[in-house]
């Protein structure tokens, strides 16, 4: 006949550093209610619910189970029931939780607040100091806020990034101020829970003419001078001193660890090249003794170098050349062959302004950024004059260096590149008809006479053919020589009795030879008369 026990609602775990605290709400009234707990984690065997450690019959709505959670970053599951008498609610609903996701950073420590010369040394322990437990186990990973102010009512508080050990500068005589510390870790993006504020007054501040003071860094394409000012009348030396900055960030005494700045030591002069100990990785920092005598020194305050935030970017070099309308940009890297390592850092990029160096021309300068050391820049104006200047900038670190020395240059007239391509074709290929053709005729003429010469045409007419043509013969080639028919005239006229022979058939038939062309040279005539003795005798 009893009520229902109710479950618990609202279930929630707050965890700081290595403490583990399990919450809920509860709506019912009933009395002698108690609570339990449940848990378990995926990495146990069977994954079976078991009792939470501490948080067995709870009377009220919270329970501390840190002995209970060894692994920081498995997940873990939680429930929690209502009990009375025997009688049991249901279970509330299961909260899923991974330690190391749920933990606060807990408050440092703040071993040691101290007032010397107007300033204040604070001396500071990570959270979980001496804790065999830890769940933050590199303590080196810390970034310690400190938030300070002076303990009136209208006054703002400052905030300030410091060290296991640190200085309180800047700070007015004869004040109380009050500080708390967190301890932060920036990579996980979470933030600590500030220490109990400390209040502590300042003394007055001593002013030691001696001492060098107002130091600063100058810093030009990674060239670093040390710079301060100087108040003592008497001859006086100084010995400047570095330190690298990680040695700060360690738990310990770091005074035995400044070191003298190669060529700075013992001069005379407020400035020193510092470039040897200043590399691009990490932070520095700085510091001047100076002696008046031997048992007179005084040490100047400090000051931090970040090479690449305190350097500051020179002007590059500047080379131009034009070819027509198109202007070309060689630009040199601010620092020279030198300035190597700075370059590659900054990641550099470079911005042109350009403009017409006319004075009735009111044109704005024009913009051309670009990361190349080469540009060129294009559609200018035919024979004006332009002048440029360039700057490098960095966009990591937000840094832009000086602009160049201004240096200007005058495009060429405008030539039409079209047309005098046009007429310079046109001409060569006038050129190449009128050389060609008389070449042309000469050729063909010496091939017709070569033709006519060596391979005649000789086709006799229809009219004549069957008379027993003969083959055409070149009249510039010898001919075969003919035979040569011989005949023998025979003057005389012989009688015989009986019988009278007339030789004039004879003569008539060698004038007949001699027409048809076929005549004997003189060369033959005693060959005829010869034969003409000789046939006379015959017919005698």
């Amino acid at each position: 006949g009893q009520t229902p026990l109710q479950s618990p609602q609202d279930i929630q775990v707050y965890v700081v550093n290595t403490n583990f605290t399990l919450r809920w709400s509860y709506s019912g009234a009933e009395p002698g209610v108690t609570f339990s707990a449940e848990y378990k984690w995926l990495e146990t065997s069977g994954s079976e619910w078991q009792e939470l450690p501490g948080c067995q019959n709870v009377s009220g709505t919270e329970c501390d189970f840190s002995s209970a959670i060894t692994e920081y970053y498995d997940t873990h599951f939680v429930r929690v029931r209502a009990e009375r008498r025997g009688q049991v609610s249901p279970w509330s609903g299961v909260l899923e939780m991974v330690p190391d996701h749920e933990a606060q950073i807990g408050p440092p420590g703040i071993i040691e607040l101290q007032s010397t010369n107007g300033d204040i040394i604070i001396k500071v322990s990570p959270p979980e100091e001496n804790q065999g437990k830890k769940m933050w186990v590199n303590d080196l990973s810390f970034k310690y806020n400190l938030v300070f102010w002076e303990n009136s009512s209208n006054s703002q508080p400052r905030s300030k990034n410091i060290f296991h050990v640190d200085t309180i500068k800047d700070l007015a005589p004869d004040t109380t101020y009050c500080f708390k510390v967190q301890a932060n870790l920036p990579v996980e993006g979470k933030e600590g829970l500030f220490t109990p504020t400390r209040c502590v007054k300042t003394t007055q501040k001593v002013n030691d003419l001696l001492c060098a003071t107002n130091l600063r860094v100058l810093g030009l394409n990674m060239e670093f001078h040390l710079h301060w000012d100087n108040q003592y009348k008497q001859p006086v030396s100084y010995n400047v001193q570095y330190l690298i900055g990680y040695l700060k960030r360690l738990k310990g005494d770091y005074s035995g660890q400044w070191a003298a700045v190669p060529g700075c030591g013992d001069i005379t002069s407020t400035r020193c090249n510092i470039s040897s100990v200043i590399t691009t990785t990490g932070f520095y920092y700085l510091r001047v003794q100076a002696r008046a005598a031997p048992s007179q020194s005084c040490l100047s305050g400090e000051v931090q170098v970040d090479p690449l935030k305190t350097n500051e970017i020179g002007p590059p070099g500047v080379k131009l050349d034009i070819s027509d309308t198109l202007l070309h940009v060689q630009i040199s890297p601010p620092g020279g062959a030198e300035g190597r390592v700075m370059r590659n850092h900054y990641g550099l990029s470079y911005r042109i302004l350009y403009w017409k160096n006319s004075s009735n021309d009111e044109e704005e300068a024009k913009v051309k950024e670009t990361e190349q050391t080469v540009a060129t820049i294009p559609d200018l104006a035919p024979q004006t004059l332009y002048c440029i200047k360039v700057q490098a900038f960095s966009e990591v670190y937000n840094k832009s260096g000086a602009y160049s020395q201004e240096e200007c240059i005058q495009t060429r007239r405008e030539r039409a590149f079209p047309l005098i391509i046009l007429a310079t074709f046109l001409v060569a290929l006038v050129a190449v008809l009128l050389g060609a053709l008389p070449l042309v005729f000469i050729l063909y003429q010496a091939y017709s006479k070569i033709k006519y010469v060596f391979f005649p045409a000789c086709q006799p007419p229809l009219n004549i053919e069957g008379f027993g043509g003969q083959l055409c013969v070149s009249p510039y080639l010898s001919a075969p020589e003919e035979p040569i028919e011989n005949c023998s005239i025979i003057e005389s006229m012989i009688t015989y009795e009986g019988n009278q022979i007339d030789f004039k058939d004879y003569k008539h038939s060698k004038q007949n030879s001699r027409d048809s062309g076929n005549y004997s040279n003189d060369d033959n005539t005693s060959g005829s008369k010869d034969s003409a003795e000789t046939l006379e005798k015959e017919i005698i």
